[in-house]
C-alpha cells in the first residue's frame, strides 16, 4: 500500500502544516548543550554531519569530525538520522563544534570556516543595509553579550563572559577554542527574528564568507541571572528564488582553471590529500596562514575521510572558486568555495566546504545483491584497516540472511574481537520499541492517541504540558517537550535513575512552543511516553518491554541494564579524543537506558524485531501500518512516524526505521517493506561509523520493481 492511503484513526492528523512552520525540521548543531535537533538523529558529530545538508538528505560523511561530547545522545540529519538527534552538517571548524559543547559532544572537526562567527550586528535587508535590532528580552541580551565578549578576541573578556554567563563546568578549553574561532571565521549578517520570547531566541542570520543561510537559536535559565543553556545552528532554507549557478561554457571553464583562486584551490588540495603534516604544514605557513592553527584539525579530516577527489568546477574568478569535491573513502559530495587576496602571491583567505546531496550528474548505479554484498564487505575491511569501523553488518531479505559480519574489538585494552552476539549501545533506537509499546497499549483499549498527557500522568508538574501535548504528539516530537540534556542532565547525570527521576528534574518546564504547532526532535517527550507506559501497566518501562516486545520478537541480547551492572558480551564504546585517539565513552553515560533511548542490543535481535513487527506479531495490520507512516514533514525526501523514520516514495519504494548515535556509539536499523530487505548495523565508535555502512547499500541494493 502506497504512504499516501493508509488507515488513520479518527482525531489523529496526517500531517503537520507546511514546511514553514517546521522551524526546527532541519538538524541543528549544538554549540553549547546536548543538541535538540530530530530525526534521526544523533550527536554534535552527527548533527555536524549533516550540518549543512539540505533538510532529509543524510550525509554519513565525515566531512566534519569529531568533537567530543560529555552527552549521552546526539541528535539525528535532518529527520534522517538520530543518534539521539539528528544531523545536517556541514564544514563547520572545530572551534565551531566545540565552542559552547559543555558535554563535549561528540564531534566533527572540519577544515573549514563555515562563518558563524557573530560580528557586527548588521542585517542585509530588501532596502540595502541596516542596523539589526534585537529584542528586549533576556536570552537577546545574553546572546548580545556574547557577542561582544567574542568580537573583542581579548582572553580575558571571555573568561570574564564565561563565569557570568555560561553554565558551571564550562570546559577549561572553551576559552581556547571561542578564541580559535574567532580568528578564523567570518561573520553573520543577522536577517530576521523568526520566534522571541525572554528565555527563547530563533534568529536567521547568513554567513559572510560563504553566504550560507543559518537558524540560530538561544536558550537561556527563566531565573536571573539568565545563564545561558544552550546555543543551537541549524542550515535554514535558502531563498526559493535563489537560482542554482549557471552551467560554464568550455571556454569559460579552461578561463577559471587558469585563475590564481583556482591554481590555489588546486595546490591545497594536493597538500591535503598528500597526508604529510609537515609538507602540509609548510603550505598553510606559505599560502594560509590563517588557517596554521587548525594543522591537527585538518590532518584528522584527512584521515577520515581519505582526502578529497576534485569532481566539478562550478565558477571561477581570479579571486574566487567554487566547485564540486567527493570523498575519497565515501560517496559524499561537498562544495568548497575558496577566496584568496587580489594580489600577488594571492594567500588564500577562506576555505569552506558544504557537504551535500550528491548531485543527478553522479549518479550510483544500482547493483545485482550479490554485488551489493560484495561491495559492503570490501567497504567495511577497508574501514576497518583505517580503523574508521569496529561492529557488526547485518543484510537479510524476506527472513533469509545475505550477510553477517563482525569485525574490530569490543574491549582494545583486553583485545576481545566483537562478535555477533555483542551487544552495542543503540542510543535513540530504543524510540522504536517505545512506540510500538504505546500502540499496544492502543490496542487494548489503555490508550488513546488524542488524549492528553495528563490523562495517563495525573501528577504531571506543568499544567500547560499535562492538558495540551496529546500521545501522538509525543509520538511525533510534535509536543514542544525539549531534550533531557543539558547542564543540569549533567550535574545529575549518575542521580537519574528511573524515568520518573527525569520527571522530578525537568517536569515543571513549559512546552517550548504551541503544542502541535511544529516539529522539533524531543528526547524528553519519548521518555514521558516511557512513563505513561508505567502508570498504565502497573509495570516498569523496562519489565514491560522486555515481556511484550523482546520476548515475542526473540530478542534475547536486548536490554537496558545499569551501566554499573555487568552485562555479558556488552561492548566498550571509543570516541576520538582530542588527540585523535580512540578512548573510552564510559564517563558520558547515563546511569541506564530510557524509553528514549540508550539501551544495547544485537544486528541479530534488531533482524529478529524487524521480522516480529513486519509479520505482525508485535502489532495487527492496521496498527503496524499506523506506527511506520510518515505524519509530520521532518524536511524535504521523508517524515517523521511513531518512533520511526519514513523514507519511502510515493510508491512505497525506500526505508523505515531509526538509528541512534552518540560518542563511541552509532546504529542503523533500515527496513525497505516493499524489497523485503533488512539493514542493521552496529558500531562502538563515535558517528557515522555505522551509518557509513547502511547508505552504502542504501545506494546501491536492488530496488523493489
Amino acid at each position: 500500500m502506497s504512504a499516501g492511503h493508509r488507515n488513520w484513526p479518527e482525531g489523529v492528523p496526517r500531517k503537520m502544516g507546511g514546511r514553514k512552520k517546521t522551524v526546527d525540521s532541519v538538524p541543528a548543531i549544538c554549540l553549547h548543550g546536548r543538541e535538540t535537533s530530530g530525526g534521526r538523529h544523533f550527536s554534535v558529530r552527527h548533527m555536524l554531519q549533516s550540518a549543512l545538508v539540505p533538510p532529509g538528505q543524510r550525509t554519513s560523511s565525515p566531512v566534519v569530525r569529531r568533537t567530543r561530547r560529555r552527552a549521552f545522545e546526539s541528535s539525528k540529519t535532518s529527520r534522517r538520522r538520530d543518534r539521539y538527534m539528528r544531523r545536517d552538517l556541514a564544514t563547520h571548524s572545530k572551534a565551531l563544534k566545540q565552542l559552547f559543547s559543555l558535554a563535549l559532544a561528540t564531534g566533527m572537526t572540519t577544515f573549514t570556516a563555515l562563518a558563524v562567527a557573530a560580528r557586527p550586528l548588521l542585517a542585509q535587508t530588501a532596502a540595502g543595509e541596516a542596523h539589526f535590532t534585537f529584542p528586549n528580552t533576556p536570552a537577546a541580551k545574553q546572546l548580545q553579550s556574547w557577542l561582544a565578549a567574542f568580537e573583542s578576541g581579548d582572553r580575558a573578556t571571555i573568561q570574564a563572559f564565561v563565569a557570568k554567563s555560561m553554565p558551571e563546568g564550562t570546559g577549561a578549553d572553551f576559552v581556547d577554542q571561542t578564541i580559535e574561532m574567532r580568528d578564523e571565521v567570518g561573520g553573520l549578517d543577522f536577517q530576521k527574528v523568526e520566534e522571541s520570547t525572554d528565555v527563547r531566541l530563533v534568529m536567521i542570520a547568513q554567513t559572510r564568507t560563504g553566504g550560507e543561510r543559518f537558524r540560530m537559536t538561544v536558550e537561556v535559565d527563566a531565573a536571573e541571572p539568565h545563564r545561558i543553556t544552550a546555543i543551537f545552528l541549524q542550515p535554514a532554507s535558502p531563498p526559493e528564488n535563489t537560482p542554482p549557478p549557471p552551467e560554464m561554457t568550455e571556454a569559460e571553464t579552461d578561463t577559471a582553471r587558469k585563475q590564481p583562486s583556482f591554481h590555489q584551490f588546486s595546490a591545497w588540495l594536493a597538500a591535503f590529500n598528500s597526508g604529510d603534516k609537515s609538507g602540509y604544514q609548510q603550505f598553510l605557513t606559505n599560502s594560509f596562514p590563517t588557517r596554521a592553527s587548525g594543522l591537527n584539525r585538518d590532518m584528522d579530516l584527512r584521515e577520515r575521510t581519505g582526502g578529497f577527489e576534485f569532481r566539478k568546477l562550478e565558477q571561477g574568478w581570479a579571486t574566487e572558486v567554487s566547485g564540486l569535491v567527493q570523498e575519497r573513502d565515501s560517496d559524499q559530495f561537498a562544495r568548497f568555495v575558496l577566496k584568496v587576496e587580489a594580489a600577488e602571491p594571492h594567500h588564500i583567505l577562506s576555505l569552506s566546504l558544504r557537504a551535500i546531496p550528491r548531485p543527478a550528474a553522479f549518479p550510483i548505479p544500482r547493483l545485482t545483491e550479490s554485488e551489493a554484498i560484495a561491495g559492503v564487505k570490501a567497504q567495511t575491511e577497508k574501514n576497518v584497516a583505517a580503523d574508521r569501523f569496529a561492529g557488526t553488518v547485518l543484510v537479510a531479505k524476506n527472513g533469509k540472511m545475505l550477510f553477517n559480519g563482525a569485525y574490530g574489538l569490543a574491549d582494545r585494552e583486553k583485545k576481545i574481537p566483537n562478535t555477533l552476539e555483542t551487544r552495542f549501545r543503540i542510543g535513540s533506537m530504543n524510540k522504536m520499541f517505545t512506540a510500538v509499546a504505546v500502540l499496544q497499549l492502543v490496542e487494548a483499549g489503555k490508550i488513546k492517541l488524542t488524549e492528553p498527557l495528563g490523562k495517563y500522568i495525573t501528577d504531571y508538574p506543568n499544567q500547560e504540558v499535562a492538558t495540551k501535548v496529546t500521545i501522538h504528539q509525543l509520538l511525533t516530537h510534535t509536543g514542544g517537550t525539549g531534550d533531557i540534556f543539558g547542564p543540569d542532565f549533567n550535574k545529575h547525570r549518575k542521580e537519574l535513575r528511573t524515568l520518573n527521576d527525569y520527571v522530578a528534574l525537568i517536569g515543571k518546564r513549559a512546552p517550548q512552543f504551541e503544542p502541535g504547532s511544529q516539529w522539533r526532535y524531543s528526547n524528553y517527550g519519548m521518555l514521558l511516553l516511557g512513563v505513561v507506559i508505567e502508570r498504565v501497566t502497573g509495570q516498569s518501562y523496562y519489565d514491560y518491554v522486555q515481556e511484550h516486545i523482546y520476548k515475542p520478537a526473540r530478542m534475547t541480547l536486548t536490554g537496558s541494564l545499569p551501566e554499573d551492572q555487568p552485562v555479558d558480551g556488552r561492548s566498550i564504546g571509543y570516541m576520538r579524543s582530542s588527540a585523535g585517539a580512540w578512548v573510552p565513552n564510559t564517563d558520558t553515560l547515563p546511569y541506564r537506558g530510557t524509553s528514549a533511548g540508550g539501551g544495547y542490543s544485537t544486528a541479530g535481535d534488531l533482524l529478529n524485531f524487524a521480522n516480529a513487527l513486519m509479520n505482525h506479531k508485535l502489532l495487527n495490520a492496521a496498527s503496524t501500518d499506523l506506527l511506520i507512516t510518515g505524519k509530520v514533514e521532518a524536511g524535504p525526501g521523508g517524515k517523521y512516524a511513531y518512533g520511526f523514520e519514513d523514507h519511502r516514495d510515493k510508491d512505497g519504494i525506500g526505508w523505515v526505521g531509526h538509528g541512534g548515535g552518540a560518542p563511541g556509539m552509532n546504529g542503523d536499523l533500515r527496513i525497505y517493506p516493499k524489497s523485503g530487505y533488512v539493514v542493521a548495523v552496529l558500531a562502538n565508535l563515535d558517528p557515522p561509523a555505522a551509518q557509513r555502512v547502511s547508505e552504502f547499500l542504501d545506494a546501491r541494493l536492488p530496488i523493489a520493481k
